[in-house]
């Protein structure tokens, strides 16, 4: 049960990301982390379905959390990818080639691999206020050193920093769910007394921040790709840590698990570069559109292949036709 709803939640994540790029795609170029994009996207309808959807996603992981470990859910979340380049593939009718094949392959193939072997189980310790102290001074201080470095260097780099950064905070949120799931289960009436749910709310609506300019900053190839790969290794590690996880030791088990999660994220990166997931904006700061292609049986269009749809209407009234498109 645990997998279906991770897998659910995947599938909403991969949505509400590409819906959340196409809602900030044209939003004024800033230096640095830009507060104001929350504000630009909150004008835009298709922004706010996408943020919607994060609520959704976010009832989902909790429902998979509260029937699985950190270390057997999170892993999951590298399917958002593929959900990305089907949802590009099926709506936006681009091709499916080879590359997005071999890349699906693998990351689902490794996802599966590290799950077989692993064998995560556990998580039954309740944290202590020191450990989670802890935690937070670690991934505080990884996170605003990636922040930090966000500030400079060319458009993938700023990307992949703000991306890792804003991953780092999402496995912080994951294990404080898994954690706000446990105390309902002792009832709702003391849950909002404990620190846990301000929390779990502040880290999560960091990340939703930095997730933002993470795809704003530039090529999604570079923020989608650090995001899926950090939150699951992140948590694997917060969930051995914190709850007491436990996984295969074996000297042959550790090495099929390491070698399971590097095809799986070789699966992500070759799926990342894949044209369908194209670049928001390249470096000399032109924005490239994924558009709708026609389909098969013809419609009329502009004589170049393309809807007649405006693609700057798109992203104001939230029609998704014909907009730039990311992506979890």
């Amino acid at each position: 049960m645990a997998y279906v709803f991770a897998v659910l939640a995947s599938f909403t994540n991969a949505l509400s990301s590409i819906l959340q790029r196409i809602g900030i795609q044209n939003a004024p170029d800033r230096d640095g982390m830009d507060l104001s994009l929350i504000a630009y996207g909150l004008r835009r309808g298709v922004w706010i379905l996408g943020f919607a959807l994060v609520g959704v996603g976010f009832i989902l992981q909790a429902l998979a959390l509260r029937f699985g470990q950190l270390t057997s859910v999170q892993p999951v979340i590298t399917a958002e990818l593929l959900f990305l380049v089907l949802i590009l593939g099926v709506w936006f009718r681009y091709p499916v080639g080879l590359r997005e094949w071999t890349g699906a392959f693998a990351a689902a193939g490794g996802l599966a691999a590290f799950l077989l072997i692993a064998r995560p189980g556990g998580g039954t310790a309740v944290p202590t206020l020191r450990s989670w102290t802890f935690l937070f001074v670690v991934v505080g201080v990884l996170a605003a050193a990636a922040g930090a470095a966000a500030q400079t260097g060319p458009r993938w780099f700023r990307a992949s920093m703000f991306g890792a950064s804003a991953a780092l905070l999402f496995a912080v949120s994951a294990a404080l769910t898994k954690d706000f799931t446990t105390l309902i289960t002792q009832g709702w009436g003391h849950v909002f007394a404990h620190w846990e749910p301000y929390a779990m709310l502040g880290t999560g609506l960091v990340g939703v921040l930095l997730a933002q300019n993470a795809f704003h900053a530039g090529p999604i190839t570079a923020s989608q790709a650090t995001m899926t790969i950090v939150d699951p290794l992140a948590s694997v590690v917060i969930g051995i840590a914190l709850f007491h996880d436990h996984v295969s030791r074996g000297s042959a088990a550790v090495t099929g698990e390491v070698l399971a999660m590097l095809v799986m994220f070789g699966g992500v990166v070759l799926l990342a570069q894949s044209p369908l997931v194209t670049e928001a904006k390249d470096e000399t700061g032109s924005t490239p559109m994924l558009e709708r292609q026609p389909s098969r049986r013809g419609h009329r269009g502009d004589g170049r292949g393309r809807p007649p749809t405006d693609p700057g209407r798109g992203a104001e009234t939230g029609a998704p036709p014909a907009a730039a498109v990311p992506p979890s």
